[in-house]
């Protein structure tokens, strides 16, 4: 089955007024249910709990303190499940929650259980809507926003495109809602810091992202291989005409060579716990010898980790170079540090690996 993930942000579904906008709503569910019939796997990634929240609660504004957006996100996360299941009923469609934090893609084992519950669902025909889950995120676990969460998820499945919807037609070269110069860049084929400048860093009152976010969101999801479309989420049909050949809005590019699952999961879905400084050797061996992070490469280490954690490399100008999986702990690799891998037995009286970081196990950034 080929993979289509959807996101759909708080400014498309609701406003600071009125709440949830039904009539969108219905025409999404229109949009996803004929891309399942189609031939479609089809996963949405929603916003939209805490603005809805916000309405039933009387918020004017959207809530900066936590425990008042985790207590609107409550409030407004069944109203949303049931206007998506009411309106994806409507075309016969059975659809599923998945409220997810970011803990659930930095642990490997959630990870592969998560990747399992939503492909089970997709087999059984099931649309899977998913949100972060607000009522118990903090800012240690938070995505940021849900344009983060998508490109994961896209990721997680293999997905072959990730869609998402926006309030303007896609990427323009300048602000189109502040002067008449800006232009539609139709095509991206490598995310430059070009790219990322013209999509400027500005948000929306009842969400949290802006083109920003998309364009870096955009910049994960080609790395795994998949092909990522802004579009107008306020026009009907354009998913639809989009996946049936039709040019819109802006489309970036999937890499040829494309992270593989795990290493996928490496750069975007672990959480670093530390950071290792590396000589000069050591860099050029890591980027341009394909080789495995040795003992001898350590200049210091910062942080404090275990085995099986993740950790950043740094160069002598502090600029991350690789990430990767541990195969020891912060304080063996403080002792060890500058010395040979012969000598790691003789320092700790054991050696687990030869290796600090395996190649099989580190991403050059």
């Amino acid at each position: 089955m080929r993979r289509v993930v959807v996101k759909i942000g708080s400014n498309i579904l609701t406003d600071e007024k009125d709440g949830l906008d039904t009539k969108r709503i219905s025409s999404i569910a229109s949009d996803m249910s004929e891309l399942q019939n189609m031939g479609f796997d089809v996963v949405l990634v929603s916003s939209g709990a805490v603005a809805a929240g916000m309405r039933k609660l009387g918020l004017k504004e959207r809530p900066k303190d936590i425990q008042l957006k985790q207590a609107s996100a409550a409030v407004g996360q069944s109203s949303l499940m049931w206007a998506y299941e009411k309106n994806f009923g409507d075309y016969g469609k059975k659809v599923a929650q998945i409220l997810l934090t970011r803990d659930d893609f930095a642990d490997r084992k959630r990870y592969i259980n998560s990747k399992n519950t939503l492909l089970t669902l997709l087999r059984y025909g099931v649309i899977p809507i998913i949100n972060e889950n607000d009522t118990v995120a903090t800012d240690e676990i938070k995505f940021g926003d849900n344009d983060h969460l998508a490109s994961l998820v896209a990721g997680l499945i293999d997905a072959e495109r990730l869609i998402i919807l926006s309030d303007v037609d896609g990427l323009y070269s300048d602000d189109p809602k502040k002067g008449h110069k800006a232009v539609l860049i139709k095509t991206v084929a490598e995310i430059t810091t070009e790219i990322e400048a013209a999509a400027g860093k500005a948000g929306s009152v009842v969400g949290t992202g802006g083109m920003y976010s998309k364009v870096l969101a955009a910049k994960r999801a080609v790395d795994s291989g998949v092909t990522v479309n802004i579009i107008n989420g306020r026009k009907s049909g354009l998913i639809t005409s989009l996946l049936k050949g039709d040019t819109v809005g802006t489309e970036f590019k999937a890499r040829r060579e494309k992270l593989s699952s795990r290493k996928g999961w490496i750069v975007y879905g672990s959480r670093a716990k530390g950071t290792l400084h590396l000589d000069a050797g050591a860099v050029k061996a890591l980027i341009h010898g394909g080789k495995s992070l040795l003992p001898s490469g350590i200049v210091s280490v910062v942080g404090d980790f275990d085995i099986g954690d993740a950790v950043y490399c740094l160069d002598s100008n502090d600029k991350r170079i690789a990430k990767g999986i541990i195969n020891y702990s912060s304080s063996e690799i403080d002792k060890i540090k500058g010395r040979k891998t012969s000598e790691i037995e003789n320092v700790l009286g054991y050696r687990y690996s030869d290796e600090v970081i395996h190649r099989d196990n580190l991403v050059i950034l």
